[in-house]
């Protein structure tokens, strides 16, 4: 299964503006910035996303890790914070913290940290932050 998303950008980094658009036209050309990723913008930025993306994996990874457990949330609360880091000449992602609140009826402590180690450590998001990188690029003229 493939998903897909477009990102458009005009100009240089700093005074430069893009586009942001998914295939499910969630996202419809959504503004992203320099200012929205290292200033106060109001539009979106690639860690934002990212956090997005890791949060919700996470959440619905939980929910099958619990079924596993024979258990069923009435809430999974989950925010997710990923940090973007100064290295060396550029930036680097360097850590995405999850932090969750779940209503889980008739779940021991046990079970639900269980749980909750197996999502974060099986969510696909999650693999994809430790993950080979693949480029196939075209210059069109």
């Amino acid at each position: 299964m493939n998903r897909t998303a477009k990102a458009q950008w005009k100009g240089d980094l700093k005074s430069g503006k893009g586009t942001i658009s998914s295939g499910s036209g969630v996202l419809s050309n959504t503004q992203y910035s320099f200012r929205d990723r290292f200033e106060d913008g109001t539009g979106t930025n690639p860690e934002e996303l990212l956090a997005a993306a890791h949060a919700g994996c996470f959440s619905m990874a939980l929910s099958l890790m619990l079924q596993n457990e024979g258990l069923k949330a009435d809430n999974i609360d989950t925010t997710c914070t990923v940090s973007l880091q100064k290295e060396g000449d550029g930036f680097a992602i360097k850590k995405s913290h999850l932090e969750l609140m779940a209503t889980i009826p008739g779940a021991s402590e046990e079970a639900f940290n269980r749980a909750a180690q197996n999502a974060k450590e099986g969510c696909p998001v999650s693999k994809l932050f430790d993950t080979e990188i693949t480029l196939t690029a075209k210059l069109q003229s």
